[in-house]
């Protein structure tokens, strides 16, 4: 190759995970939810930890319940942590990609845990999401993200500080599945 137009071979995998992206953007939810499960199945739950954060990230959006929403977001985290935090994984090309995916996989289990009645969590991974988007660029997904920060913020700021727990008789829900 010429000197200067040397490129990483693309990423087959997160390529289909971005197609399937696109057609949840455009509102075929089920479909996408669908496709995404069978890339799990692909995948499986020790593939390339990189792929399985993406992938569960994009999963949980598509989720019905917010208890399946949060098992995916958790899964997505584990998966991110994975990465960043394996000593020999300094030359993983998924390891800025992975630290560039913590504010939103935050905020998103913020929201999970707001949903779910569970404050004092929902504001732990809201403080992880704001220290987290330090390191955003000031682009379009860093501004996004750091708006979606600061709205997640004022929302729970209205919640009060209330007691952690359900908003509704008959205890904690039960925790969410680990496995799809």
């Amino acid at each position: 190759m010429a000197k200067g137009r040397e490129q990483a071979a693309p990423d087959a995998v997160l390529t289909r995970i971005g197609q399937v992206a696109m057609l949840h953007h455009a509102g075929d939810r089920e479909e996408a939810r669908d496709r995404f499960l069978g890339l799990w199945a692909e995948i499986g739950e020790h593939g390339d930890p990189l792929h399985r954060c993406t992938l569960a990230h994009y999963l949980a959006d598509t989720q019905d319940d917010p208890g399946d929403e949060l098992a995916w977001d958790l899964r997505a985290l584990s998966a991110a942590e994975e990465i960043t935090e394996d000593p020999l994984a300094d030359a993983h090309a998924g390891r800025l990609a992975a630290r560039a995916l913590y504010p939103s996989l935050h905020l998103n289990l913020a929201d999970d845990y707001e949903r779910l009645g569970h404050r004092e969590a929902a504001r732990l991974h809201l403080r992880r999401a704001q220290g987290a988007a330090a390191s955003l660029a000031p682009d379009r997904y860093g501004e996004g993200v750091r708006a979606a920060i600061d709205r997640m913020a004022r929302r729970l700021d209205e919640a009060g500080r209330g007691a952690d727990g359900p908003d509704r008789p008959g205890g904690w829900p039960r925790p969410p599945r680990q496995r799809p």
